[in-house]
């Protein structure tokens, strides 16, 4: 068995997400992989992280192999901090208490624009998404972590809709639209990790994953990737992170 075949592409998801948060930080996460990684930074190295849920929770604790199906979920509620109403949570975002913002979706650009909306034709879209739900809040409001599988089809060098805005047409627009604060902070998929350069914010090669080239990344992208001269090979998911992970998700809802 190759050092590859230990783990799956969600998992490894889950642990390299799991790796960009700190403890002390406040982190609006979603259910799936974003709560995987965050519960998974929480019991090994980050036991002051406070976990929030668009449902109202805040403080969640997540008992291994109960995992909640939705945000607003009631398991959710045990232990937690406190249960608020949805709009007050928003509201936290707002006032600027949350670090980090933490999702998926179905397409990104080069400049961390994230659709979940739609695709195709505005007037006669191919295929109808689940929508926003607090998407537009968190990413413009917090610095945001988005974990989703590499494929070319996601990875575009124009969204079809902008439903949660990164750094919108790049260099200052961000800012010169309204949003001061936030951005997209890293983007880690089972190929690499990406970050934004500093000017023109376009999506940056941080780190490959082990086994993969830089070719193999450009390859499955939709757009032109910005690379280092040397760029970092990310560290292998260990042991003890996937037996963490597994204890957390026995029945691989989430990691399979």
């Amino acid at each position: 068995m190759t050092d590859t075949q230990r783990y799956t592409a969600s998992e490894i998801l889950a642990i390299l997400s799991a790796r960009q948060l700190r403890d002390g930080q406040v982190v609006f996460a979603g259910v799936g992989v974003p709560l995987l990684a965050a519960t998974l930074a929480q019991q090994l190295r980050c036991p002051g992280l406070t976990i929030l849920f668009e449902g109202g929770v805040v403080g969640a604790f997540v008992e291994p192999g109960k995992l909640p199906p939705s945000t607003n979920d009631q398991r959710c509620t045990k232990r937690a901090n406190m249960v608020l109403g949805s709009a007050e949570v928003l509201l936290l975002l707002q006032r600027g208490y949350v670090d980090i913002g933490f999702m998926g979706g179905a397409q990104i650009d080069q400049y961390g624009n994230l659709n979940s909306s739609f695709i195709g034709d505005p007037s006669d879209p191919k295929t109808r998404l689940p929508g926003t739900g607090g998407g537009n809040d968190i990413s413009s409001l917090t610095n945001m972590i988005v974990a989703m599988k590499h494929e070319k089809r996601r990875f575009v060098e124009k969204v079809d809709f902008i439903t949660s805005p990164g750094f919108i047409r790049g260099g200052t627009s961000r800012g010169e639209s309204g949003l001061p604060a936030g951005g997209m902070f890293r983007v880690i998929t089972e190929l690499a990790v990406f970050g934004f350069d500093d000017k023109t914010r376009r999506m940056k090669v941080l780190a490959l994953n082990p086994g993969i080239t830089r070719e193999n990344v450009q390859d499955n992208t939709g757009f032109d990737l910005v690379f280092d001269e040397k760029v970092a090979v990310t560290e292998p998911p260990t042991d003890h992170e996937l037996e963490i992970l597994r204890r957390l998700d026995p029945e691989r809802l989430f990691t399979a």
